[in-house]
């Protein structure tokens, strides 16, 4: 029995292995554009899944080296550019991904109960490589751990320099259909180059972009306060759960006068809740920085199957006072306006500002929203069902939107707050739920307005 979140070590009954591509696959340099090689996407995305049932290691192990084919650079190396070392590349060798399997004496049940709050003893789910530096890691490492009674946890670290959000989705799902289906095509082809992000020559002209900056930190600034008082405190995480009822309610302090979508009002209430609790000063500046797809938003359109990076940071910034002082439609029209000033223009000036390597998000006073709650993560499904939870393997400062298993409409936003202002917190994230219920009785809000461009790092 698991009598807390807490988990002993894996028993490996076998050491890790290297899956290679079962056939012949190319033999190049891979170039990462500017977006790909920011210092601040050098980390693996890790994603933790629980099945009821486990899967053959087998037949796992045969459709990863099957999808490897489609994806062979996720089975090569980063390396640095000959000509500049401050640049990424990836070296399509063929090397293989790490595949360790491992076995814990619990269910599946047992962990179901528990998995609303990760903890660090949960990196045990994931094989640790031994390794110098980020780029000595192989850019896809998989840990599939059995249970007790059949259960089967899979853990994933795929490389944030190769892939997005949409596209780690995107090669998950087609390792699942190969396993499926091992003899059909893939639904999606992967687009590998990354040349439609090159940036341009001569440079565009320089836009403002308010979320990144190239400046140390000034020590002596409260916002430099706020990140050593984040940095500095033990974290536990805050988990809260949205269904579409509640979402609903939040949107009805922003009706008649504007209309949002989900994201839009959730972000905007967790940022509110986030500032609220951590009491600064009025007069301080502070960020909220969240993901946007930019597959559409570019001319050309980025090609279909394109599972890099393609996604920026927008960023709506104000005064404390201007956001807790303020109702909820007042936040959301800083998100709006945001996602407003982001064109086509603005992301390819963004990629030729990127070609200075010290310039980098501006993470003071900031929170940082990524969604994963629209990207299809929770129905992966190997053969024998889908999971019965999705999340990441550990929580820290930066804030997810989940998915909820089972609901589709419903959002879990999952955050790490230092131990002294969590309760804070929850409290500013659930107070509205009942207030809303009594001061917007019968005003009605559809689910119309419901398109999600953003949230997808």
């Amino acid at each position: 029995m698991l009598g807390s979140s807490e988990i002993s070590d894996c028993y490996y009954p076998n050491k890790p292995i290297l899956i290679r591509p079962d056939a012949s696959t190319p033999k190049h340099s891979l170039y990462l554009s500017n977006i790909d090689d920011q210092k601040f996407l050098r980390f693996s995305i890790k994603y933790l899944y629980l099945f009821k049932k486990s899967i053959n290691l087998d037949h796992l192990k045969c459709s990863l080296s099957k999808v490897l084919v489609h994806y062979y650079p996720l089975a090569g190396r980063l390396r640095t550019s000959e000509q500049d070392d401050q640049k990424l590349m990836v070296d399509c060798n063929g090397e293989g991904a790490v595949f360790a399997e491992a076995f814990m004496n619990f269910t599946a049940d047992e962990f179901l109960e528990i998995s609303r709050k990760p903890n660090r003893s949960w990196r045990k789910l994931l094989y640790q490589v031994e390794a110098h530096s980020f780029i000595d890691v192989p850019p896809l490492v998989i840990q599939v751990t059995n249970l007790r009674c059949g259960g089967m946890i899979l853990c994933t670290a795929i490389n944030h320099c190769l892939c997005d959000g949409i596209g780690t989705s995107q090669f998950l799902h087609a390792w699942a259909h190969i396993t499926t289906n091992p003899n059909s095509d893939l639904p999606i082809g992967p687009f590998h180059s990354r040349h439609v992000l090159m940036p341009r020559r001569p440079p565009l002209l320089p836009l403002n972009h308010p979320g990144f900056t190239k400046t140390a930190i000034d020590g002596d600034h409260l916002d430099s306060d706020l990140t050593k008082f984040l940095q500095s405190q033990p974290l536990i995480p805050s988990s809260l759960t949205f269904t579409q009822s509640d979402i609903l309610r939040l949107k009805r302090q922003c009706v008649p006068s504007l209309k949002c979508t989900a994201f839009e009002v959730l972000a905007s209430h967790t940022w509110r809740s986030w500032v609220k609790s951590l009491d600064l000063s009025h007069s301080l500046d502070v960020k909220l920085l969240f993901s946007v797809n930019v597959r559409k938003m570019l001319n050309p359109n980025i090609p279909e199957g394109y599972y890099g990076n393609g996604f920026v940071l927008g960023c709506a910034g104000c005064r404390v006072n201007d956001l807790v002082n303020a109702n909820l439609s007042s936040a959301v029209r800083f998100v709006q306006h945001a996602k407003s000033s982001l064109s086509d223009d603005y992301v390819k000036s963004l990629i030729n500002l990127f070609e200075d390597k010290t310039v980098k998000p501006d993470l003071r006073a900031s929170l940082v929203i990524s969604q994963w709650s629209k990207l299809g993560l929770e129905d992966l499904d190997f053969g024998e069902g889908k999971p019965l939870h999705m999340g990441p393997v550990s929580s820290d400062i930066y804030c997810l939107l989940l998915p909820v298993v089972g609901n589709s409409d419903a959002v879990r936003v999952l955050v790490s707050m230092p131990e002294s202002v969590v309760e804070k917190f929850n409290h500013y994230m659930k107070d509205s739920w009942d207030k809303l219920e009594d001061n917007h009785n019968g005003v009605s809000v559809t689910n119309g307005h419901q398109g999600e461009e953003n949230g997808h790092a």
